[in-house]
């Protein structure tokens, strides 16, 4: 397989953290220990996981650590990129001008907000939360192509068709959880671990796919939330630790070994291979029968819980 001619090399982190699910103060200190903890081992890139304020689940909670692009937040990551002379990328639940709530991807450095891609299509519950952005993820920062991507649209072909070939690197996290273990359970845990399997390998099929080294953070711990729609089900889970460094030929360059928080520091070369061809499907992996029920029946319960209880955009002017 054919590389490139580029090969800067930066020290990056991927940082592995246990939210507490809508307690964004609480994930905050969490979130600036493990930045210090990478700043300290000499990481010039840092990538948090995806909801990094606030972790994920259909919980008022959650839904209510939505903070708008110049809070809390947003001012800690800035702090903590100028304090340490990074470059921060990390996502969470904002609250825009036009009252609607995304899931943006930020890239901070000292001087501010870099770059925002807002996650293009919510994920099961998560379409209680937030809508959809449009962008394509891709940016350049000091004359390097990033990509920005997160969760499940690494496991989707229109992402690879956004950015295979266009980066020297995807910044990347996920908030990935697993299925529950209901009755039958033989089955349950073989549904679980086919997902859990999707969920580690996905960072580096991106990898391939794209061309591009991967730089992947995530969640892990207990999660537990009423099931959208299902009042009588409720989910006990985990989210799936799935962090580490990827090159672009899919190989782990570095990996967290346990699913405590952490850090994973290491050199990673930017150096691009020829993309592999993504499958001609919508999902580069399929997601199994019970992630993929929960895609459509979730999807349709969440959008209806969002324009009712998430949203505050004002309602369009009645044309007679």
């Amino acid at each position: 397989m054919g590389t490139t001619d580029r090969a800067q090399t930066r020290r990056v982190a991927a940082v592995q953290m246990q939210a507490v699910l809508g307690d964004v103060e609480a994930n905050l200190e969490q979130a600036q220990r493990l930045v210090s903890e990478a700043a300290r081992d000499g990481a010039e890139w840092i990538a948090l996981p995806e909801f990094f304020t606030s972790g994920v689940a259909f919980l008022p909670a959650v839904a209510a650590a939505a903070q708008p692009i110049d809070g809390p937040a947003v001012r800690s990551m800035q702090e903590w990129a100028a304090a340490h002379d990074v470059l921060l990328s990390g996502s969470l639940l904002v609250r825009d001008p036009d009252g609607e709530v995304r899931n943006a991807v930020l890239l901070v450095d000292r001087t501010g907000i870099r770059a925002r891609h807002d996650k293009d299509l919510p994920t099961m519950w998560e379409n209680a939360l937030y809508v959809g952005g449009s962008d394509d993820g891709l940016v350049t920062v000091d004359g390097i192509p990033i990509g920005l991507a997160v969760c499940w649209e690494l496991t989707r072909r229109r992402t690879v068709t956004r950015l295979a070939g266009r980066v020297d690197v995807v910044l990347g996290g996920s908030g990935w959880w697993t299925v529950p273990r209901w009755q039958p359970r033989r089955v349950f845990d073989a549904w679980d671990a086919a997902n859990t399997a999707r969920a580690i390998e996905a960072p580096g099929r991106f990898a391939r796919h794209v061309g591009a080294p991967v730089v992947h953070a995530s969640h892990s711990g207990e999660l537990a939330c009423p099931m959208p729609g299902l009042p009588p089900l409720q989910y006990r889970g985990r989210f799936v630790p799935a962090t580490g460094v990827w090159t672009a030929d899919g190989t782990v360059l570095a990996m967290a070994p346990t699913p405590e928080p952490q850090v994973v520091v290491t050199d990673l070369p930017l150096r691009r291979s020829t993309p592999v061809p993504p499958p001609d499907s919508y999902w580069l992996t399929p997601p199994g029968p019970l992630p993929l029920f929960a895609w459509y029946q979730q999807r349709w319960h969440g959008r209806r819980w969002y324009a009712r209880h998430q949203c505050s955009a004002p309602a369009p002017a009645h044309r007679g």
